[in-house]
């Protein structure tokens, strides 16, 4: 599988990661597998617990936006490997995710298997595309940015799929939620480039400031895909302003630091360290954004990889081989979200501001044993290059 067109261009830039790359996607191979419950579907976490005999490993719960995530990812699997982690190619696998699209409550996993179905299976959904439209349409509703950048990531992976519209116009249902979710992007965006997590309400005040580094990657991705589909000049330039916000704050060591203020571009609080920021979702929204004219940063790319392997924070091993797992973050010994809190309450009475003493006091030492079937899926989707053909769910040609 390797190398890959990214490897190459990390490669030529001096950046030796071939050998670390190729181990990361033959580790979620496997580790993907080991996460497939027996109803075809994928665990929510596999969490990595103290016994009597030993540490071992739990499967819990599942989620259909992870399942929708790992579609796109084992899509660029040849077709034995999608076989090997899905259980099935991975056409037929996303399409049997529909139906519970179509009537779950979380926005974002509509969104996502909408962009899976489009983008590996060739298919657009109508009544998907009208719900999500429909929940864009709603004067001030208090919509999550990650939601928002995946319908515009669907609508784009939608109309790349070439898929003729019965009702004439702009796509119909796919061009509405296309032109809905790039103003609502485009209007969300803090002076700094950045994102809030939900700017238009939803979160307490003393909070409203604050975005995550997911609120980041996704715009970033979203935005740079709809310049290269249609050649928008400000969408270019609206990913360009926040992918140079949050890399201008990234840490010494390569860290993707986890909240920041999106008024001025100031990090609120940098820990958890989460591994999947490192090995995917940076690489997946800079590599896209460079791909679409924008700015390279291989350098960042490079660095943030490099964290895995030399992380200040831990003694700890982050890639283990032994549990085909990543483990998911460096965090803080503390009470849960005690950090997080305190950094947005000091930073929206005053914008920019710091804790003192906050690392020695609550030091970030504590390694999460958990890993997620999405973040082996984005490791995939990040690093592989596309399926070079694509074959609906019953072997026919995708529509075109």
């Amino acid at each position: 599988m390797l190398p890959s067109s990214r490897v190459r261009q990390m490669e030529s830039a001096a950046w030796r990661v071939e050998s670390r790359v190729s181990q990361l996607v033959d580790l979620s191979v496997r580790g993907l597998e080991q996460m497939r419950l027996p109803t075809g579907v994928f665990a929510h976490t596999l969490r990595g617990v103290p016994g009597p005999d030993g540490p071992h490993t739990l499967l819990e719960g599942t989620d259909l936006l992870y399942d929708a995530i790992v579609a796109l990812g084992a899509h660029r699997l040849p077709e034995d490997l999608q076989q090997k982690v899905l259980g099935q190619p991975a056409a037929p696998f996303v399409t049997s995710l529909l139906p519970a699209a179509l009537t779950t409550d979380d926005l974002g996993g509509a969104a996502l298997t909408a962009w899976a179905l489009a983008e590996v299976a060739g298919v657009v959904s109508d009544e998907l595309f009208a719900r999500l439209g429909a929940a864009l349409a709603v004067p001030s509703a208090p919509l999550l940015t990650v939601d928002v950048a995946w319908m515009l990531t669907a609508a784009v992976a939608a109309g790349a799929a070439g898929v003729a519209r019965a009702d004439g116009g702009d796509e119909g249902s796919v061009g509405t939620v296309r032109t809905a979710a790039r103003a609502w992007l485009m209007t969300s965006q803090g002076d700094s480039g950045l994102f809030a997590r939900a700017p238009h309400g939803g979160t307490p005040a003393w909070r409203a400031h604050v975005g995550c580094f997911a609120d980041q990657v996704y715009p970033v991705q979203a935005l740079a895909r709809l310049h290269a589909m249609s050649g928008d000049p400000g969408a270019l330039e609206a990913a360009e302003r926040c992918a140079a916000a949050f890399c201008s704050q990234q840490g010494a060591h390569g860290q993707w630091w986890w909240h920041y203020d999106f008024r001025v571009g100031t990090v609120v609080e940098r820990f958890p360290v989460y591994s999947v920021h490192q090995h995917a979702m940076a690489p997946m929204a800079l590599f896209e954004l460079a791909d679409a004219g924008g700015r390279d940063r291989v350098g960042e790319i490079g660095l943030g990889l490099d964290w895995l392997r030399a992380h200040p924070e831990v003694f700890d091993e982050l890639v283990d081989p032994g549990t085909n797992v990543v483990w998911r973050k460096v965090g803080r010994r503390e009470p849960p979200k005690l950090a997080r809190g305190v950094g947005a309450v000091a930073t929206w009475a005053r914008p920019g501001a710091t804790v003192p003493g906050l690392d020695r006091v609550l030091p970030a030492v504590v390694v999460d044993h958990e890993c997620r079937p999405y973040e082996l899926g984005w490791l995939l989707y990040a690093w592989l290059d596309p399926a070079e053909t694509t074959t609906g769910p019953r072997g026919e040609e995708p529509r075109r």
